[in-house]
């Protein structure tokens, strides 16, 4: 699974994050600290705090989460540059999705 966002709020991601850190008891201080700082120089690590893989997957049926990891990278989006036509690498037919006839 791929899914591609877009940061329209850098302040609101962040202090979402740091107000998650700040709340969550099982966190050392120290960890805490670090993870504060993390947060503001990194929207990905704000967005890792955020959005747990588990959460996103626990409910469907027939699924299970075996691992999860995150890495991410900044790009230029330009919907109309070839590369990002996802129905090319997925062989589907101009709608996104792969060409097996599934849609949700």
């Amino acid at each position: 699974m791929d899914l591609m966002l877009e940061i329209t709020d850098k302040g609101a991601l962040t202090g979402a994050a740091l107000e998650r850190i700040a709340e969550d008891e099982l966190i050392p201080e120290e960890e805490r600290t670090h993870a504060a700082a993390s947060v503001r120089e990194d929207e990905a690590e704000a967005l890792a705090y955020l959005v747990d893989p588990f959460e996103l997957v626990s409910e469907v049926p027939g699924v299970e989460l075996v691992t999860a990891s995150w890495s991410s990278e900044q790009a230029e989006y330009d919907p109309d540059a070839e590369e990002w036509d996802l129905d090319e690498e997925d062989g589907g037919e101009g709608d996104g999705y792969p060409g097996d006839g599934w849609r949700p």
